[in-house]
């Protein structure tokens, strides 16, 4: 049976494989989604030699950068991102050949795009990881500057948490979480912001998607903010996943 899957570490917290399944049964379609743990992005060309049927896979946290030695070719935009969420695997003649895609940038602009306004014009990019360059993309294609905040200051164009001032937030009305803080099970967890100085005009997103409520979008729903968490977003790019792979 033709099978996909997801990998990276850990994957307890993914809804991919329920997603999949449930799609999979209601469309008819003869196919499995299966979860790989890898511990090591290394372990991947082991796992494509034991799964022969497996023909793509989505990308989790934290492979979506170190994959790309792994791979034979990329998709424009995702040679662009510097990320990737999805493989396609193309076997002959007892070749694999693997391209990478990423789908997260158009899922999220397209899924954040009903909740802005004029005056958002700057964002806040939580993170600084495959996800959040992709949303960094998404962000720059829809004409929003970005400010990417990380634990340390990787680059010129990076602040810290400790540098996201009252009046840095007032600047930024957009605010995206590419980071796993708060999702499960580590729920009480959120990113480290001056939370008290949010208000109605802020524009709070999520990638987590479970729980559907993380406490960074509670925090901002106490004060007033638009909130979305990630599931839309998940929806969005796990049906572009299935049509790459799926392409002729």
């Amino acid at each position: 049976m033709t099978t996909y899957g997801l990998i990276g570490f850990p994957l307890g917290h993914s809804f991919s494989a329920q997603y999949f399944a449930e799609k999979f049964e209601r469309e008819g379609i003869a196919a499995r989604y299966d979860n790989y743990a890898l511990t090591h992005i290394a372990d991947l060309p082991a796992l494509l030699m034991r799964q022969p049927e497996l023909m793509g896979f989505n990308v989790t946290i934290p492979y979506k950068q170190a994959i790309l030695p792994y791979l034979d070719d990329l998709s424009p935009e995702a040679r662009a991102i510097g990320a990737v969420n999805v493989v396609r695997v193309e076997r002959s003649k007892g070749r694999v050949r693997l391209v990478g895609y990423n789908t997260d940038a158009p899922a999220f602009a397209d899924t954040l795009r009903p909740l802005l306004y004029e005056a958002c014009q700057s964002a806040l990019v939580l993170g600084t990881g495959g996800a959040a360059k992709a949303v960094q993309y998404a962000l720059a294609e829809m004409g929003i500057a970005v400010t990417l905040v990380g634990r340390t200051r990787s680059d010129e164009h990076c602040i810290t948490y400790a540098d996201v001032t009252p009046q840095v937030l007032a600047d930024h009305l957009v605010v995206v979480n590419c980071t796993p803080l708060g999702m499960s099970p580590d729920v009480t967890t959120c990113p480290p912001l001056p939370y008290d100085h949010l208000c109605a005009r802020h524009v709070l997103y999520d990638l987590v998607y479970n729980p559907a409520e993380t406490r960074f979008m509670a925090e901002g729903r106490r004060r007033g903010c638009v909130v979305k968490g990630g599931w839309d977003m998940l929806r969005a790019q796990a049906e572009g996943s299935y049509r790459i792979w799926c392409k002729a």
